[in-house]
């Protein structure tokens, strides 16, 4: 069976969410030809202080001038 993750920081409501995976499996099932129910997808949430890119977390990202 199919796992697909989503790695995501915080701030999508819930019904974003519900919307992201029922796209994500129809894509999946689109092309593979899969089954629905056999598709799970899975949403995980890790907070800007706890992602970083080079070095610097993402809070520390979106604080710098454009």
């Amino acid at each position: 069976m199919p796992l697909l993750h989503v790695t995501q920081t915080p701030g999508q409501s819930a019904e974003a969410k519900r919307e992201l995976l029922k796209k994500l499996t129809a894509a999946y099932v689109d092309a593979t030809g899969a089954k629905p129910a056999s598709v799970w997808v899975t949403i995980e949430e890790v907070s800007k202080d706890d992602w970083a890119i080079g070095g610097e977390t993402l809070t520390e990202r979106a604080s710098k001038p454009a």
